[in-house]
């Protein structure tokens, strides 16, 4: 804490020094140039350490702090000096050269070794539940088998794959200004290579380049072919078998039918035999844990986790000791695709329409919008570690409804200290075939990563610009080096560096297209975000600063809701600054805004509690200096604990227990009051903090008050499409453009309906969604949205 106090006071003694160059850019584009602002090069944060709490293990084993000395490398930036040869020659024909001396290890075709694998082979002879029957002839099953292990993979080429390297790094070329990877997280994956175990790295889904562009760079660095698990919807057949022959993966059709229809049972015994020959062959491999860029849905991909359970099971069988696992994320300043209509379900990409997208995909940026990239590889942990050491993490958990439905309705007032289940990615695939129990846990793994996958990735330039842009902020040069400063003292890193000046220019030529540029008085430059789509599109951006900020986001949202019901929303924040706060009321407050935002949204580490979670809230409130502790005279001060004596429970009450309340002292922390600090920045990063959760708070509220219009009973999609074309017209009427999403429409529809506010029941066509009794009046609409509203600020 007095580090972070000061760091701000040397930023704020730097800022004030140097603001009058700082306002040289704004008043003209003299020769002159600005003192460079020293964050950009002084302190970056070592960011993507594994759970300490769930694989203490690997975090102490996997990392050295000599790897946080090593510098980034870009890794389409081949020269002469990156092959074996030299002359005027090598330097026009070094992406050549260099592509023919990766190193690909041979790559055996292991199809036979697949057909006699155990489980295979009791699916053949009848042996498995389900497997086929005596009256099946063995021949045509083998052929079977054949056919479906056809559509799984094939024999990598080693040409092709060389070819395509040469070709995908020209193309790299043209289209990034660089693709940074830092060395030190490599250098942590390379000493996790050399314990021998396999290396499945599960990455975040940005764009569909992630799949192609991670096995380019994992090849670069010697890792080897990357196996990816591509996800069949994208893909059209011709595509399919290319990919195939580059190292790809498909999930079978079959595999995804009843646990007792033969077919599916035969697939998935091929699928089970064909992770278990890569993983026995130490061959890499790369699963994605979000949906698709353009599907709508649950974050977490009901792919993504069917592999995962796949790789869980073949560990817990014993098939292999261990694997580790890697957290991957890629970052762009743009994602380079064309834009597409988020109302309609992505369409299958051909292999004509791929040449087709990279060919526009050069024109519309290669010549001027040319964005940086950056490759994130978080600290690799033990799977065998962590499958022991999380189910003592589990805890009872309770729905939606039974949590805040009484409390919404004025029926109760306490919020129950238990964690929230809410779980919106359906069970399919392989992942049907295993215990409920072993299913929880690949889901809770997947959350981890998840959270380490996006605690380790960068925050780019457009973020933090289009942050600014829809926060109407003026002084764009000093907001900008002020919102990159918060971000490293979080312990997140950027990515970017350079002049500041420089890095401004550049990303509001990336957001041209949603930005008006305006030359007004005395050469001054006026930033104006384009109305509709313009905005809607920087709020996707701004979006991807919101885990930086997420702590302080919830905890000025639940201070917002402690406040509402005692000083007007218009009131001054002097006012604001008389009401006290007690530390019962915060806990209460952040807890019910906790339930009501859905996970895909906050990515909690399922290690940890909701009561923890709102201590970490409440500490990083005082941390940023927005609460002050309110200490009566003659009172022990709160940060004082030299003069505390242990109580005699504390000698044997279990740490992980935290039932008794007496045990924590929690009638002492029921008796802190805080309140809202008066310092001169506090109210604009209150407001600040406020604005970065308003999409999905005012999206939630739109969607409770048009609970009395929408036309129900409706399928999902249909109430869906309903909802958004109502945000839409509400975002024309008041300017909510950042709302107008489908995705928040949905998660909107799938909140409701875990709280009880929607049911859905069957009909003749399928589910429909039906209006809750507990909500059929307007006065329980109502309630509803002033619930939401309280935490909304103006």
């Amino acid at each position: 804490m007095n580090t972070m106090a000061e760091a701000r006071l040397q930023t704020q003694q730097r800022r004030s020094q140097d603001g009058q160059e700082n306002s040289l850019w704004s008043s003209g584009f003299g020769m002159k140039l600005e003192a460079v602002t020293p964050f950009l090069g002084k302190y970056r944060p070592f960011v993507g350490r594994c759970c300490q709490t769930c694989t203490p293990k690997s975090w102490e084993s996997l990392f050295h702090r000599s790897i946080m000395d090593l510098g980034f490398c870009n890794v389409i930036l081949v020269k002469e000096e990156n092959t074996r040869f030299r002359g005027w020659l090598v330097r026009r024909l070094c992406y050549f050269l260099w592509s023919l001396e990766q190193h690909i290890p041979p790559c055996q075709d292991a199809s036979q070794k697949i057909v006699e694998s155990t489980g295979v082979q009791n699916v053949i002879s009848g042996r498995a539940p389900g497997g086929a029957g005596e009256g099946q002839v063995p021949s045509h099953m083998k052929k079977e088998v054949q056919r479906i292990l056809g559509h799984i993979q094939a024999p990598p080429r080693p040409f092709l794959l060389r070819l395509f390297s040469w070709a995908l790094l020209r193309f790299l070329n043209c289209l990034f200004l660089n693709v940074q990877l830092y060395r030190g997280q490599m250098k942590m994956v390379h000493k996790a290579a050399q314990a021998g175990s396999p290396l499945v790295f599960l990455s975040t889904h940005k764009s569909v380049l992630d799949g192609i562009l991670l096995p380019f760079v994992l090849l670069s660095q010697g890792v080897g072919v990357l196996r990816v698990a591509w996800d069949p919807r994208t893909c059209s057949p011709i595509l399919r078998a290319l990919l195939k022959k580059l190292g790809g993966l498909f999930l079978p059709p079959e595999a995804s039918l009843s646990p007792d229809s033969p077919e599916g049972v035969l697939a998935r015994a091929v699928v089970h035999a064909t992770v278990e020959q890569l993983l026995a062959s130490r061959q890499p491999l790369l699963i994605f844990l979000e949906e698709p860029p353009g599907v709508q849905g649950p974050r977490l991909s009901a792919l993504g986790l069917s592999w995962l359970g796949l790789v869980v099971q073949a560990v817990q069988a014993g098939i292999v000791p261990d694997a580790l696992l890697v957290p991957v994320a890629v970052t762009y300043d743009l994602v380079p695709e064309a834009p597409h209509d988020t109302c309609h379900v992505l369409a299958p990409l051909g292999l004509w329409t791929g040449v087709l997208a990279v060919l526009r995909s050069l024109r519309r940026w290669g010549c001027s919008r040319r964005v940086c990239v950056r490759v994130h590889l978080a600290q690799p942990f033990s799977l065998q570690e962590y499958i022991i050491n999380a189910r003592s993490c589990w805890g009872s958990r309770q729905t939606l409804e039974q949590l805040l439905q009484p409390i919404v309705l004025g029926q109760c007032t306490v919020v129950p200290d238990t964690e929230k289940e809410q779980e919106w990615t359906p069970v399919t695939g392989p992942l049907l075939a295993l215990r409920e129990e072993d299913q929880l846990l690949v889901r809770r793994l997947s959350w981890h990563v998840l959270n380490a996958s996006v605690a380790s990735s960068a925050v780019m330039s457009t973020a933090i610009m289009a942050t600014l842009l829809l926060f109407k902020h003026q002084e764009l040069l000093g907001e900008f080096s002020w919102l990159t400063e918060e971000t490293l003292l979080r312990g997140f890193d950027v990515g970017f560096s350079g002049q500041l000046r420089c890095l401004v220019q550049h990303t509001l030529s990336l957001l041209r297209p949603h930005v008006a540029l305006l030359r007004i008085q005395q050469g001054d430059l006026l930033v104006v975000p384009r109305p509709g789509p313009g905005l809607t599109s920087l709020a996707r951006l701004s979006a991807e600063l919101l885990p930086t900020f997420l702590s302080e986001a919830v905890g000025a949202c639940a201070v917002r809701g402690l406040l509402a019901g005692r000083v007007p929303p218009e009131g001054p924040w002097e006012l604001q600054g008389i009401e006290l706060l007690s530390q019962k009321e915060l806990y209460c407050q952040i807890l019910m805004l906790l339930h009501l935002l859905p996970q895909d949204l906050l990515l909690l580490q399922p290690c940890q509690s909701s009561y923890c979670y709102c201590q970490e809230v409440l500490d990083r409130l005082i941390q940023c200096g927005l609460l002050v502790a309110e200490e009566t005279p003659g009172s022990q001060p709160a940060c004082d604990t030299g003069r505390q004596r242990l109580s005699a429970k504390l000698l044997w009450t279990l740490s992980g227990d935290l039932s008794d309340s007496d045990s924590d002292g929690s009638e002492e922390a029921e008796c802190r009051r805080f309140r809202l600090s008066q310092q001169l920045r506090c109210p604009d990063f209150f407001l600040f903090l406020c604005r970065l959760l308003s999409p999905v708070l005012k999206a939630f509220a739109q969607a409770a008050v048009f609970l009395h219009q929408g036309q129900l009973p409706d399928t999902e999609s249909g109430y869906a499409e309903q909802l958004f074309q109502f945000l839409q017209a509400t975002a024309q009427e008041e300017g909510l453009f950042e709302c107008a999403d489908p995705n928040l429409a949905i998660s909107a529809i799938w909140t409701f309906r875990d709280l009880g506010v929607l049911q859905q029941m069957p009909g003749p066509t399928g589910p429909m969604l039906h209006l809750s009794p507990a909500f059929a009046s307007r006065d329980s609409q109502e309630r509803l949205e002033q619930f939401i509203r309280q935490f909304i600020c103006g």
